[in-house]
């Protein structure tokens, strides 16, 4: 009785320090889908071999200006092997209502079209699926802290850097890093 005392607790402390990677660890970001702003199915398998900066977007926010600075970059990348997802949330309280009023206010008032998914959760329990991946596998610096954080992920589907939203989407070392990620 005690040696199988002993031999569950020792297997329940190698779990636990297991040098085995979670499965998540064996997913890239071409592993998820979203929906888009329209409703259809926007899967991140069909943007391999392009660097993507995904963005959670607010329409009241206080950073919301940063659509200008997002659209520009996306007028000058767009044909260079970049994506840029914008992935409205309410999660702060400071999202419009329906992702009708989403699209109009973006476009109307920024002239938005670069790709944007539905009203997605980005945080918490019920965060969207690539979220609770990107968190269980880099971290918590993946987590956006507020309305209009960023998350630069490599062609291989790999995140490899974030930036707060009092990064300016035309941040010169958010731009480098994009240049440098598209030309290698």
């Amino acid at each position: 009785m005690i040696r199988a005392m002993i031999y569950s607790l020792f297997l329940i402390i190698s779990g636990i320090f297991s040098s085995t990677p979670s499965s998540a660890y064996y997913l890239t970001a071409h592993d998820f889908k979203f929906n888009d702003i329209n409703g259809n199915e926007l899967n991140l398998k069909d943007y391999k071999g392009k660097v993507i900066l995904m963005v959670n977007v607010a329409s009241r926010c206080g950073f919301t200006r940063q659509y200008e600075g997002l659209q520009a970059i996306w007028e000058q990348y767009k044909d260079k092997d970049f994506i840029l997802l914008g992935v409205p949330s309410n999660d702060f309280y400071q999202e419009l209502s329906t992702e009708e009023e989403v699209k109009n206010f973006c476009d109307l008032t920024f002239g938005v079209n670069f790709p944007m998914t539905k009203i997605t959760p980005v945080r918490g329990k019920d965060a969207h699926p690539f979220y609770k991946w990107a968190k269980s596998t880099y971290g918590t610096k993946t987590v956006p802290k507020w309305n209009f954080y960023k998350l630069l992920i490599d062609k291989d589907g790999k995140v490899v850097d974030t930036y707060s939203s009092m990064t300016s989407p035309t941040d010169k070392k958010l731009i480098l890093k994009i240049e440098s990620l598209i030309n290698s």
